[in-house]
C-alpha cells in the first residue's frame, strides 16, 4: 500500500478533489476525528492537524507516522516529547498567517485611535455626540509602533504601517536588523524602550521561554495613552497583572486575541471592561486559509514522494517554532 494521509482539518470538497487528483499514489482518508478511525492509526504515514487533537497514546499507537503537518504556526498543544523520541518530523504553515494577521493589526490601531467601539454603541443608542467626542478621537499617523516578535507577521505590520508613516521598532532575538522596520533591537532591551510606544504588538510563540512574559512590570513602563495588542499566544500575558492595569486604567486599551485559556470563560472580567477589545482567536483567520496552507504541504508531499528531504516550515521541537 502507498502512502497514507489522513486529515483531521475538515477540508472542502474542492481541496480533497484537488490533493486526489494529484496525487494518485496517495490514499487520504478524512475522518471526522480520531477516535473514528483510533484502530486504523497503525497504518498512517502522514497527519493533517491544527495541534489540538493529537495526545501522547496517539503517536505512540502510530507506529508508521513519520510526519505531522500543522495547519498552525504554534506547536504548544503537540505532546512534543514523544514526538521527538519518535523522530517524527513536524512542519507548520509559518507565514501564512501575515496577510490577515497585519490587517487585523492594522484595524485595530485605527479602531481604538478613532473609538470605533464608542461609535457602534452611540449608533446602537441613537445617540449624536459629536461635540463629545472632538477631544478625544485621535490618529496613528505618525505614531511610534513597537512590535515584539519581527518575524514574518511583524514586517508585514511594519510595512502596512508605513501608510501612515508610523515609527516601526521591532524586537527580537539578536537586535539584528530587518526589512520594513525603523529600528530593531534585542528583546532584552524592551523594558527600558517601552515609555516611547503608542502601540505595542506581541506576536511572540508560545513557549517555556514566553510564558508570562509580559508582566507588570511591562505594562507600567508602558505610557497612559498606550494601546497593548496580543496576537501572539495568550500564555504570553501575565493576565492577573494586566487586570490589574486595566482596572487602574495605567494604558489606554487593550486588544486580546489569545487567551490563556480558551475559550474565554463568560464570567472572566476581562469582558466587562470597556479598555479591553476581545475577539476569539481570529487574527490569522482568512477564507483564503486553507487555500494557503495546503500549497505548503502539496509543496513537502510532492518532494517526499520523490524522495528528496527537502521540505519547508521544519519545526524546531526544542525551541517551539
Amino acid at each position: 500500500m502507498g502512502l497514507i494521509v489522513w486529515s483531521l482539518v475538515h477540508l472542502e470538497e474542492r481541496f480533497k478533489d484537488e490533493l486526489r487528483k494529484e496525487f494518485t499514489d496517495v490514499t487520504f482518508y478524512f475522518p471526522r476525528s480520531l477516535n473514528e478511525a483510533n484502530g486504523k492509526l497503525a497504518e498512517v504515514d502522514t497527519i493533517i492537524t491544527y495541534g489540538e487533537d493529537l495526545d501522547e497514546d496517539h503517536i505512540k499507537k502510530a507506529n508508521n507516522l513519520k510526519w505531522i503537518m500543522v495547519f498552525t504556526s504554534g506547536i504548544d498543544r503537540l505532546p512534543k516529547e514523544i514526538i521527538k523520541e519518535k523522530e517524527i518530523i513536524v512542519t507548520n504553515v509559518k507565514g501564512i498567517h501575515k496577510v490577515p494577521m497585519a490587517e487585523y493589526a492594522l484595524l485595530m490601531m485605527l479602531q481604538t485611535a478613532k473609538l470605533n467601539k464608542v461609535l457602534i454603541e452611540d449608533e446602537r443608542n441613537k445617540l449624536w455626540r459629536r461635540m463629545n467626542l472632538l477631544t478625544e478621537i485621535d490618529e496613528i499617523s505618525s505614531k511610534t509602533l513597537f512590535i515584539v516578535g519581527a518575524g514574518q507577521i511583524g514586517q508585514e505590520i511594519a510595512r502596512l504601517a508605513k501608510a501612515f508613516q508610523m515609527k516601526t521598532v521591532g524586537f527580537n532575538r539578536s537586535g539584528n536588523h530587518v526589512d520594513e522596520f525603523d529600528e530593531c533591537y534585542p528583546i532584552q532591551s524592551l523594558l527600558k524602550g517601552l515609555h516611547q510606544a503608542d502601540f505595542i504588538i506581541s506576536i511572540l510563540p508560545g513557549t517555556d521561554a514566553t510564558q508570562h512574559f509580559w508582566r507588570k512590570s511591562h505594562f507600567m513602563r508602558m505610557k497612559p495613552s498606550a494601546v497593548f495588542i496580543n496576537i501572539g499566544r495568550g500564555k504570553t500575558v501575565k493576565e492577573e497583572d494586566l487586570l490589574f492595569v486595566m482596572k487602574d486604567k495605567e494604558i489606554k486599551h487593550a486588544v486580546l486575541d489569545v487567551f490563556e485559556q480558551e475559550p474565554l470563560e463568560p464570567k472572566h472580567p476581562f469582558w466587562e471592561m470597556e479598555n479591553i477589545t476581545i475577539t476569539p482567536h481570529i487574527a490569522g483567520v482568512s477564507n483564503r486559509y486553507h487555500e494557503r496552507a495546503l500549497e505548503i504541504f502539496q509543496h513537502n508531499l510532492r518532494n517526499k514522494l520523490r524522495g528528496s528531504s527537502d521540505m519547508i516550515n521544519l519545526v524546531d521541537l526544542e525551541k517551539g517554532y
